[in-house]
């Protein structure tokens, strides 16, 4: 159950509005690193979530995130405050109100059909949508993809810190910025307080394979780093070593029955191109400056 509280959980002074700056701020509102996708990921997670310890961390991020939403959402709002007003108005001559609109970004978008609140969209004025949600329900998984969730969200707050000027802002952001640190850690310590929890899954890797680093690389230098170098990697960079590393032939088989294997035949025969024509084309007829090499055309005699 929820209850909301209408104390923000952090206090936000905005210092005058800004239309094209509440725009750029709708990144952290929507879009795919913002607090709804955050809250919406941690939410599900935890509904599914059989460690009932773990469960409480993720509702508990979960929720804090929507505070966060809150925050995000009366920024833009605020930002948005004079603008909206103007245009439900009309208090300003029709080129004044335009210039106050097109500032910048989707500021205009974001006046005219949301009416100067909060919308559910990014900067560039896409949709939120589930899609942002990347779980897929095993725990080392999932904590992985938050730990990377949080740190993506730590660099666009730095991001949106460095575009403003405005103190009450930064100082809010500030905070966000912070807090994604402090999700981060505990995500890390709960994917660390699984004891096995690499590599992700039930079913053991093949060691031939999971300690081989593959030099696909051509040229000088060769790069190197902890990757691919010591006795954890067996790296091959022999071109015929990287094919058929099964010990096969490298081709690709099906057992067909009797029918399907005689209809696939009569499909290939009556498909097959005939490698020695040289048809004349829709492009040969209509070839003109610029069209490379044609197919020539017979003309008439």
């Amino acid at each position: 159950m929820f209850i909301h509280n209408k104390k923000l959980m952090y206090t936000v002074r905005v210092a005058e509005p800004n239309p094209a700056l509440a725009s750029l701020m709708l990144e952290q509102f929507g879009g795919p690193q913002g607090e709804l996708a955050a809250a919406m990921r941690y939410f599900t997670q935890g509904l599914a979530d059989e460690d009932i310890n773990r469960r409480d961390l993720l509702m508990d991020i979960a929720t804090e995130e929507l505070s966060h939403l809150e925050i995000i959402g009366s920024i833009v709002s605020m930002l948005n405050r004079g603008a909206k007003g103007r245009l439900a108005e009309g208090v300003e001559e029709e080129a004044d109100l335009y210039a106050t609109m097109t500032q910048g970004g989707e500021s205009h978008t974001t006046t005219l059909l949301y009416g100067g609140g909060a919308p559910l969209i990014n900067s560039a004025g896409v949709p939120w949508t589930a899609a942002y949600v990347d779980s897929i329900g095993d725990p080392t998984c999932d904590l992985r993809s938050n730990i990377a969730a949080e740190a993506r969200a730590k660099i666009v707050y730095e991001r949106l810190i460095n575009v403003t000027d405005d103190p009450g802002i930064k100082d809010a952001l500030r905070f966000l910025m912070s807090r994604e640190v402090a999700h981060q850690k505990a995500f890390e310590k709960a994917l660390y307080a699984i004891p096995d929890n690499f590599p992700p899954g039930k079913l053991p890797a093949d060691p031939k394979f999971a300690d081989t680093y593959f030099d696909m690389s051509q040229g000088e230098p060769t790069g190197e780093g902890p990757w691919n170098t010591g006795e954890q990697w067996d790296v091959v960079s022999d071109r015929d070593s990287q094919m058929a590393v099964d010990g096969g032939d490298g081709s690709c088989e099906v057992k067909l029955s009797g029918f399907d294997a005689k209809t696939v035949k009569a499909f290939a025969d009556r498909t097959q191109s005939d490698p020695t024509a040289q048809p004349l084309t829709g492009a040969d007829l209509g070839a003109g400056p610029g069209a490379g090499t044609t197919t020539p055309v017979a003309k008439p005699d």
